[in-house]
């Protein structure tokens, strides 16, 4: 509660800062300031999960907070309004206002969309942040979705995830072949072109599927989401590192129609509260992941286990492969490609000196 009290503090803070100075807000028309909005907002989580379903429950609240009320939104579950993975498409027609997934969740329809998830082996959470806000990824984002009417705006990151749950060994690159795992994404393509088939259902299906077999293997989030689904339950091995995801964002979208009605203080907390729970999300995540992960471990029926490396570096080749087809068929994806490639290669400079090198020394053997 306190944290939920901080950020929402920081967020009325934000936002009246941001129109407070400007005196033209004094001379707007009183219907203007005192007219009020509902929203619904739906989303692709499962009620009460924790980070991604509860973090955008906060963001619903804070938004309301920061406005005085002016600017109510009632939050739909996934599967409560609409189904869980068509959020997309929802708000896009007008059924809400609002919605709340990830965005490689409608990659058949913006196959470049997945960049502002993430790329295998690419930005990590940081990364994508610093890309995002200060080497224009917002831009190019909000530029991408203007053609489907939709306002985009980051609001979460979980941190590198887990590589997911295994109902069998993965020892060599030859255990991937024939495997059904439900894995989204371009690291879905990745693990099939491994030998694999790509399943995609919602999160309130993973642990059934994988208790009945339907599926071998899947990933969701990590350890904190993980061990709220119970997965440990379904599956004995738990593989790392998220290789398919390793700074994945979430996305708040918005109805351009609808946001177009919002005067512009409205529009202006509602960008200001979405980057504060961008931040408060990822956060939560930090914090979250290793208390969850220090109390799978100690489960004697969960096997912690790291991916070989000779597994690592088939999925690195494929992954590679894929973005670059990717980049040569789809003009947006090039354009994002060529946004992302020249930060990242100077990201690994800096991370070698800095985050890498810290935590090798930081952490007993790794040196």
């Amino acid at each position: 509660m306190k944290r939920r009290e901080f950020v929402g503090g920081l967020a009325l803070a934000a936002g009246v800062t941001a129109c407070g100075p400007d005196k033209s807000a004094e001379n707007s028309s009183a219907a203007s300031t005192s007219q009020t909005f509902s929203w619904n907002l739906v989303t692709s989580w499962p009620p009460g999960l924790p980070g991604l379903g509860l973090g955008v429950e906060n963001l619903a609240e804070n938004i309301e907070r920061a406005s005085g009320g002016r600017l109510k939104i009632r939050v739909y579950a996934g599967g409560e309004l609409v189904p869980a993975l068509e959020v997309f498409d929802a708000v896009r027609s007008g059924t809400a206002q609002m919605g709340h997934d990830a965005s490689y969740y409608h990659r058949g329809k913006v196959p470049a969309a997945q960049y502002f998830t993430a790329i295998p082996f690419g930005l990590n959470a940081n990364e994508m942040n610093a890309w995002l806000y200060y080497g224009g990824g917002v831009e190019l984002w909000q530029e991408l979705y203007a053609d489907f009417g939709l306002v985009p705006f980051p609001a979460g990151q979980t941190g590198v995830q887990m590589a997911g749950w295994f109902n069998k060994e993965i020892n060599t690159v030859d255990d991937l072949k024939g495997l059904k795992m439900r894995i989204p994404g371009l690291g879905g393509e990745v693990m099939q072109r491994a030998g694999a088939t790509q399943v995609t259902v919602p999160a309130s299906e993973i642990f059934t599927s994988l208790q009945t077999g339907a599926i071998d293997a899947a990933e969701w989030v990590g350890p904190y989401n993980d061990l709220s689904l119970g997965l440990h339950k379904a599956a004995r091995y738990y593989y790392y590192p998220g290789w398919h995801e390793p700074g994945p964002l979430l996305e708040c979208i918005i109805n351009k129609e609808a946001w177009d009605t919002l005067p512009k203080d409205l529009q202006a907390i509602v960008e200001v509260c979405c980057q504060a729970i961008n931040l408060d999300i990822q956060a939560e995540y930090i914090w979250g992941n290793a208390q969850a992960l220090h109390e799978l471990k100690q489960d004697s029926t969960v096997e912690l286990r790291e991916f070989p490396a000779d597994v690592l570096r088939l999925l690195e080749k494929h992954s590679s492969d894929i973005v670059n087809e990717l980049s040569e068929r789809d003009p947006w994806a090039k354009r994002l490609q060529d946004s992302v490639t020249p930060f990242l290669q100077k990201s690994n400079e800096n991370q070698r000196v800095s985050e890498y090198s810290f935590l090798k020394a930081r952490i007993p053997g790794e040196s």
